[in-house]
Parts: C-alpha cells; structure tokens; sequence
C-alpha cells in the first residue's frame, strides 16, 4: 500500500511540477509586459510558449536527479526545499548558457527572472502544503509505514521512542522480534527464528509461525546478538521486504557518516569533519582574518573603555590571561578582559552567574560580552576561530574527558569566540552534555552560513542582553 501511496504522490508531483514550469514562465511573460510598465515585446509570445514546452522535461529530468521524486518521510522541509532551489538555480545557469551560445539574446531577461522567483515560489507552497496534508493524515491513522523492529536492545528502543515522539514520519510500530523478552513497551512477535516466515506476509498473528505484513524491517540488535545479522538480512531479502539497520554503535557515529572504498572493502569514517577539506579550511581562516581585523577596528573604543574600567575597578593587570586546550589539544593562552578580582581558583573555579568574586565592572562587561573582545587577537594569531567551540582549561578537559562521551572531539576544530552552543543557551555553568552535543552537531555540519549565522544570532543576543541592562 506504501508504494502505491508514493507511486501515486510521485506522479502528482511530476504532473504537477511540469505544469508549474511552463505556468509560471508564461506567467512571468505577463508580468513582464502587462503588469510592469515600459516593457517592450521583442520575442513572440508563443515562442515562450515553445521554451516552456522545452523546459518542461529539463526540469522535470533535474528533479529526478537531485531526488526530489524520492520519499521525503525521514526528511525535513528545508533539505527538500534546499534541492529544489539548487535544481532551479542550475537549470537557471544551463538556460542562460544555451540562450548566450545560440545568440538568442532578445529574450527578456526580467522575465526569466520572475520565471525562476515564481517557480520557486510557486513548488516549494505546494510541498509545504503536500507535507501538511501528509502529516494531518498520518496523524489521523492514514498514509502509515508499517514497521517490524528486530532486536530489542537499547538502540531498538531508542528508535521505538524517536518514531512515535514524530507522529509526522508516519510510522506504525506493530511489533518486534527478538530472543530477548520483557519489552514491555510493545508487543513481541517471537524470537529471530520467526523471521524466515517474513515472506508468507500473513496480515494476521496467532501463532509464532507467522508474522504480520510489514513495509520496513528495521534491525537495532544489541552488540551480543550480532551473529544473528546475516540470518536478518537473508530473511529480508528472500521476502522481498526493505531492511534498515541501526548498528549497536550509533551512539558514535556522525549523523552523514562518509564510506570509502579499499578495493572493495567499505571503510566508514566514524566522524565527519567538513573544515578536513583544506578548501572550507581557507574559506573559514579568511572569515576569521577578514572578521577579526574589522572588529578589532570598530570596537577599539570600547576595548579603550573597558580597560580603563578594569583598572580603576580593581587591582590587578586589565587582560586576564588563562591556558585553554585548543586544536589537536594544544595549550594556548586565552585573553579576557579581567572581570573578577585576582584569586587563586581562576585555573579551576567555576564561573557562575551570581559569583562573588566579580567585580561590579566586571559583571557588567560580562553581562554585554564586553570582556571576550580580546579574544579577537587569539583569532588574529590563529588559536581560536570567530565560531566554534569554547576552549576549556586543562583541568576540565581531564575531568569531562572521561565523564562525557565524544568530548575529546571538539579539539579537532578550532576553538571559537562563540558557538552553536553558546547561541542555544550553554554558557556559563550550564549542561556539559547539552554542550557537547551542540558542539559535535556544528563540527559535523559546519558551512560558512552556518558561521555567519551563529553570528548574527550572537550579536542580536547581544543587543538583547544590552537593552535588558536599561
């Protein structure tokens, strides 16, 4: 039934997505001309007619490719959205290079524009309002994935909790197979050796011969169980029947995990790390160049200010200097504009809100982040970065190495001034663990955009903490 559904949603796509390319560029024509003044038709309107009819199968082969025909259930709307603008925009470039090279240059440009913005506009409404129907009717029962879970391990559980937490994937849990009794969270089918009995396909269960017809089997057996492995797959595979597996140590794997091929041997790279390639590597230190250096210019008043105000706040030297880890686990020293009065915990003293060993100026340039500034030149020198993630001193790095899973990974990137962490609220005595997750989500999924929008969203939290200050 699963398939007959997606059969039939990728035929209302693709009917659907042809008649959007050759509307909305005949649409574009009438904007163009009829509803902006000072246009000029200079090409026919039939031949728009004619390079719509064109474009249409272009289109249609581009959406194919980038996978927009695909099933988009475990998938969320913006990486759908994210393909269809890049097919769109790589269509836009292929038709610009044959229009150049056939000299067909009296084509409105405005109108291939509009045609790009509507076009656009107009398919990624329709998946929106697609995806909401979807998900009502899931919600409702309808439209459902009907789903057998082997194993009844921690990873089986996980997934059990994570499918029915999103009732918007559509996944209906019927029952699992294990060796393993006492899940009592659903209803157990019988041991693995009912899994040759998945090819009979019986939409009805009394006995432990049978098993209930299933769309997906989904094994997440534990690490003791895993010689059962070849028997799952041969069970599968002799039924016809889709097999998705969660390996017993998902826990460390990336979520994009990459493959590389040894003369047939497939090698899975357990952790992902996009700043590895030496080209985002160069984009990221001339961000942090570039950044840096402009900073430093516009906010040296206020560093002017601020070391004037540690000075006469307290005695002491103005820049705080502390040893933090920093890539591949170096040590450096790290600037701060001192915001406490000189004690002897600074190397392993917690820093919290209500602190009594801030200094009223120092909670205030802490309050506004004023006391990070000096970090710029760290970036300058290329110990930290404008983004990543923050440095620990050494004596937390051997604590929290052994307590928290994947902290040590981290120190393969930059540290950063500020972070996807600090941006979702971890500053400060806040949770390791939340941090570190946030830390290992950014490293994984690092682009430049990324950067710049965890720029944005600190400065604008900035601005916050400011007017909360008046």
């Amino acid at each position: 039934m699963i398939k007959e559904n997606q059969r039939l949603l990728n035929q209302f796509n693709v009917i659907t997505d042809g008649v959007s390319v050759l509307f909305t560029l005949l649409l574009a024509f009438w904007v163009r001309f009829f509803l902006l003044p000072g246009g000029e038709i200079s090409v026919p309107f039939s031949h728009y007619v004619y390079l719509g009819l064109a474009l249409v199968p272009i289109h249609l082969f581009t959406y194919a490719s980038f996978g927009l025909y695909e099933s988009f259930r475990k998938k969320r709307l913006y990486q759908e959205l994210g393909r269809l603008c890049t097919a769109n925009v790589l269509d836009m470039a292929l038709l610009q290079t044959f229009l150049f090279m056939f000299k067909e240059v009296h084509f409105s440009r405005w109108t291939l524009v509009f045609f790009f913005l509507l076009n656009t506009a107009l398919l990624g409404t329709k998946r929106f309002f697609l995806r909401y129907l979807l998900r009502y009717y899931r919600q409702k029962g309808y439209n459902l994935k009907h789903v057998l879970i082997v194993g009844a391990g921690p990873m089986a559980r996980r997934y059990l909790d994570k499918i029915r937490a999103d009732k918007e994937l559509g996944y209906h849990p019927m029952g699992y197979v294990s060796d393993r009794t006492g899940w009592k969270g659903l209803d157990r089918l019988g041991g693995y050796g009912v899994l040759v009995f998945l090819s009979f396909r019986y939409d009805w269960y009394g006995y432990d011969s049978y098993l209930p017809a299933a769309d997906e089997v989904v094994s997440a057996i534990p690490a003791e169980e895993f010689s059962q492995t070849p028997a799952i797959i041969s069970a599968c595979e002799k039924a016809g029947v889709k097999l998705s597996m969660i390996p017993f140590y998902a826990e460390y794997m990336p979520s994009n995990p990459q493959f590389d091929d040894l003369d047939g041997l497939p090698l899975m790279n357990i952790r992902r790390i996009p700043l590895d390639n030496w080209g985002n590597a160069f984009l990221k230190r001339c961000m942090d160049l570039v950044g840096s250096l402009l900073l430093i210019v516009l906010t040296s008043p206020v560093m002017l200010f601020a070391a004037i105000g540690v000075k006469l706040s307290s005695p002491g030297p103005v820049i705080f200097r502390q040893e933090r880890i920093g890539r591949d686990k170096k040590p450096f020293s790290m600037y701060k504009f001192r915001s406490m009065r000189v004690n002897g915990g600074q190397d392993t003293g917690w820093s919290r809100d209500h602190d009594d060993r801030k200094t009223k100026f120092g909670a205030l340039i802490r309050k506004c982040s004023i006391d990070e500034l000096p970090q710029l030149f760290n970036v300058l020198k290329g110990d930290m970065s404008l983004v990543g993630p923050r440095p620990e001193v050494p004596f937390y790095v051997e604590q929290f190495k052994e307590e928290i899973p994947l902290y040590m990974v981290k120190h393969q990137v930059r540290p950063g001034i500020t972070g996807w962490a600090q941006v979702n609220g971890f500053r400060g005595d806040t949770s390791i663990r939340g941090r570190i997750e946030c830390d290992i989500y950014y490293i994984e999924h690092w682009t430049l955009f990324f950067d710049i929008k965890i720029l944005f969203m600190t400065l604008f939290k900035g601005i916050i903490n400011s007017e909360k200050l008046n």
